[in-house]
C-alpha cells in the first residue's frame, strides 16, 4: 500500500539528489586540490579575497555543516521506516488449506472503520505469517472527530472480530490518526 507512506518516495529522491549533489562537490573539491582540474589551479583559494576570514566565521560555518549533517542523517534514519508489504495469506483448517490476499480481510475492516463517527475514511495493511501477524492501520479523521472513541472501538470491537475472522489469538497493531483539512 504506497499510500500509507505518500511522502517517502519524495524524501528519498530528494535525499539521492542531495547525495550526489554533495559528492560531486566533493569530488570537485579534492580534484582540484590534487591539480587534477585544468579549470581550477591547485594553489588558488576557495575565496577569490586576499583576507583570511575570521576564526569565528570558520567555526560558525563548521557548526552549520555539522548540524546539517546530522539533520540530513535523522531525515536518512527516518525514511528506514516503512509499512509493511501486504501478502499472501493462507489459512490451516480441519478442511484444508486456504489461501487468500491479505486486502481480502482488511476491506471489510476498513469498510467497519469508515461507518464510526468522524472518520472520513481508513486503510489496513495486513502482513506477515499467521505465526506473526502485524497490521497497520491508518484512519483519516474528521477536525471534529473523537480520536478516543474511535480508538476505544477499534479496540472493542473492530480488531477483536478481525481477530475472531482470522482465527488469530494475537494481531499486534499500530493505528496512525490523520486529520483532514476540511472542517
Amino acid at each position: 500500500m504506497t499510500g500509507m507512506n505518500r511522502p517517502a518516495r519524495l524524501n528519498r529522491f530528494l535525499l539521492a539528489l542531495i547525495g550526489l549533489v554533495l559528492l560531486a562537490a566533493g569530488g570537485f573539491a579534492v580534484a582540484a586540490h590534487y591539480g587534477r582540474l585544468r579549470i581550477v589551479e591547485r594553489q588558488a583559494g576557495v575565496l577569490y579575497t586576499a583576507d583570511t576570514p575570521a576564526t569565528g566565521v570558520l567555526l560558525a560555518a563548521g557548526g552549520v555543516a555539522v548540524v546539517i549533517g546530522l539533520l540530513s542523517l535523522r531525515w536518512l534514519f527516518a525514511q528506514l521506516s516503512r509499512a509493511p508489504k501486504a501478502g499472501v495469506w493462507r489459512l490451516e483448517g480441519d478442511d484444508g488449506v486456504s489461501r487468500f490476499a491479505s486486502n481480502v480481510a482488511t476491506t471489510p475492516f476498513c469498510g467497519e472503520i469508515e461507518a464510526y463517527p468522524g472518520v472520513r475514511a481508513a486503510r489496513a495493511v495486513l502482513a506477515g505469517t499467521m505465526a506473526a501477524p502485524r497490521m497497520m492501520v491508518v484512519v483519516i479523521a474528521g477536525q471534529d472527530a473523537d480520536v478516543t472513541d474511535i480508538r476505544q472501538r477499534l479496540e472493542t470491537e473492530g480488531l477483536p472480530r478481525l481477530r475472531e475472522a482470522l482465527d488469530l489469538d494475537i494481531l499486534p497493531a499500530s493505528v496512525e490518526f490523520r486529520f483532514t483539512t476540511t472542517a
